[in-house]
């Protein structure tokens, strides 16, 4: 059972985390159509993580809640990929030239959403009645997010000078960090072996298909994987995770009884 409610919270905290670093985007949109488009997809990524943590707070029992699960644990307690807890901007966006970078934003959001399209159709199957059902619902929704990251992804690959420069860069910084995808946890391992979860080993080639397609279109080079494979989901984050969090978790922890 605790690999089970493991499990499903790894899944919860990448939607959130990742959904939360989309909301940054919320008044600082390029214009204003994809201010509004970036705010529905960190909204649909909150509305997974809403249904996952229900359903971990009902594995878990106690106190838990979706609530508790999300505001009122630590950086250490969290299981996201840490591809999804970096800043858009700074120098780790390569020539990012202002604090939102709005190719680091599409190009996370495509390796992600490639990723999460081939997971929740395969999790349709899941012996956990509930978790399929969740992946139903978000195979909808990531679908369109899928979508709209590869079509702005051809956008600037195949776009300017400038817009190509800058989606390469944000590509070379963020690539190394889908090594994390392949490398199996203990709590994905026995989620497999249940039939509750699916070995990403599984998906790697459509993965891989799906991304060439769309770098080749765009005129993008795929880049370098090597190095240190991150290790969030087992719990090691990046020192932005905290800054995330606390900004999240703050008004809950000030308030730990309010209701709203």
């Amino acid at each position: 059972m605790t690999s089970h409610v493991d499990y499903l919270l790894h899944l919860a905290d990448n939607a959130l985390v990742l959904g939360q670093r989309n909301a940054e985007w919320c008044g600082h949109g390029p214009i204003l159509e994809e201010d509004i488009a970036l705010a529905n997809v960190s909204l649909d990524l909150i509305g997974q993580a809403r249904m996952l943590y229900q359903c971990a707070a009902q594995r878990k029992g106690g106190a838990a809640t979706e609530d508790t699960l999300a505001y009122f644990r630590d950086v250490g307690d969290f299981r996201n990929y840490t591809l999804l807890e970096l800043p858009h901007h700074g120098p780790l966006a390569g020539n990012a030239a202002a604090d939102h970078d709005y190719a680091t934003t599409i190009v996370r959001n495509f390796l992600y959403s490639a990723l999460m399209a081939l997971l929740w159709e395969s999790l349709q199957s899941s012996k956990d009645e509930q978790l399929a059902a969740i992946a139903a619902k978000s195979l909808k929704e990531v679908r369109y997010h899928l979508r709209y990251s590869r079509d702005w992804l051809l956008r600037l690959g195949d776009g300017t000078e400038q817009s190509h420069s800058r989606a390469q860069a944000a590509l070379d910084h963020l690539m190394p960090y889908t090594q994390e995808f392949w490398i199996s946890s203990a709590a994905e391992s026995d989620a497999s072996a249940a039939g509750i979860g699916v070995d990403l080993q599984d998906l790697k080639t459509d993965w891989d298909c799906m991304v060439d397609d769309a770098l080749l279109e765009a005129t993008l080079r795929r880049s370098k994987t090597d190095g240190y494979v991150p290790q969030g989901k087992n719990g090691l984050h990046s020192e932005h995770l905290g800054y995330v969090l606390s900004e999240m978790q703050s008004l809950a922890r000030a308030h730990p009884n309010g209701c709203w």
